[in-house]
């Protein structure tokens, strides 16, 4: 793996219409991958849910695998269980990727957002033998996991399959001691089982590049250059035991931002992180809802709620107080309106979204506060 430890995440790629994720920006994505490979950087991370059913894959190779040698990159894919719930079904998938990808192998495969229920449906439909099957075949390099769990499931994974070589975890100085996602104890059984980590929403889904004014006059008094985003990677990347850190990059001036400090990286230092400790505290007091924006609980709501846009919206005005309410109120006119995304309060209530929650959110409960605050 590189000792360079930003990894492109093809999750939120840029966009030709900001309302549909499928129309990603080719042009502009050129451009940042052939930025990202000539600064020396190479780990690119998809997945098929990416940009809905396979576009952020063949968004991959149009702009990656078409126009650079296969030894220039490194790729990540993933067996995705709320697509494969069958035996007979992995091949297929499997293959679909290799062809969506423009690739013969992958360098990493991992079983995606595993939990204590994906657990148990791999070892049913035989995932983990596949996965040992295909790297036998020379279709894989290297196999792990993605997780979004507590640390005990993580400790029981990593006990039944210690041929799982690595661990993506969701870490960031917001969750690092969050009671739900457990950033900080999930580490440590990674640590514990000698597997390294490769992170996943350092920036927590962009909500630590827009943090609370007072949060973020203490990082710009400590260091006026940085931009606030920095620090939540610097923060994941600082850690001994992680590989890599993922950003996924919409633009590319966040990119520039990214390879500015990420080429040569310097840990933060003790007294930097006792700072984004404060900061943390400072972040989760004010935000209500921790919503990452994944969007894995839009997929099959009957009602098409925009969920994760709605929660940024109440997060902004948990943050910013009363002032920032008008402007939600514009965006959320917006959506349901000009975009016909369902109101937050016509939720019937049949649990799809929380059941798809990686962050295992009470989500009607808080579509019951959107409406309240935005209707």
């Amino acid at each position: 793996m590189n000792k360079k430890k930003l990894g492109f995440g093809l999750m939120r790629l840029p966009l030709l219409d900001p309302s549909d994720v499928t129309k990603i920006d080719y042009e502009t994505l050129c451009k940042m991958a052939d930025r990202y490979l000539k600064a020396g950087f190479n780990y690119f991370d998809t997945a098929f849910p990416y940009h809905n059913g396979g576009n952020s894959e063949i968004a991959f190779r149009e702009c990656v695998a078409k126009r650079h040698p296969r030894d220039a990159y490194t790729l990540t894919d993933k067996l995705s269980f709320f697509v494969v719930q069958k035996a007979e079904e992995l091949e297929d998938f499997f293959a679909g990727q290799l062809e969506r990808c423009g690739v013969e192998y992958f360098d990493y495969y991992l079983l995606h957002s595993m939990n204590k229920d994906y657990l148990e449906l791999a070892e049913k439909i035989g995932a983990f033998d596949f996965a040992a099957r295909k790297k036998a075949e020379g279709k894989i390099r290297h196999v792990g996991f993605s997780f979004h769990d507590k640390a005990d499931v993580l400790d029981e994974i990593l006990t039944r399959h210690p041929e799982m070589e690595y661990v993506q975890l969701q870490i960031n100085y917001a969750d690092w001691e969050n009671a739900e996602v457990q950033s900080r104890k999930c580490y440590e059984v990674a640590v514990r089982h000698n597997k390294p980590v490769l992170v996943m929403e350092p920036v927590k889904g962009g909500l630590l590049s827009d943090v609370p004014p007072e949060a973020e006059k203490l990082l710009k008094k400590a260091r006026p250059e940085w931009s606030v985003a920095s620090w939540a990677v610097r923060f994941a990347a600082s850690l001994p035991n992680v590989a890599m850190v993922l950003s996924g990059m919409t633009t590319p001036e966040q990119m520039e931002d990214n390879l500015s400090y990420m080429d040569g990286f310097q840990p933060l230092t003790e007294e930097e992180m006792q700072l984004v400790k404060r900061v943390a505290g400072i972040i989760t007091s004010k935000e209500t809802i921790a919503c990452t924006g994944c969007r894995y609980c839009v997929d099959g709501c009957p009602q098409k709620i925009g969920i994760p846009d709605f929660f940024k919206l109440v997060n902004d005005v948990d943050k910013f107080g009363e002032r920032q309410i008008p402007l939600a109120k514009n965006y959320y006119n917006h959506y349901t309106t000009t975009l016909g995304m369902g109101k937050a309060s016509s939720c019937i209530g049949c649990g799809q979204c929380e059941e798809h929650c990686p962050q295992h959110l009470p989500i009607r409960k808080h579509l019951e506060k959107t409406a309240e605050i935005l209707e």
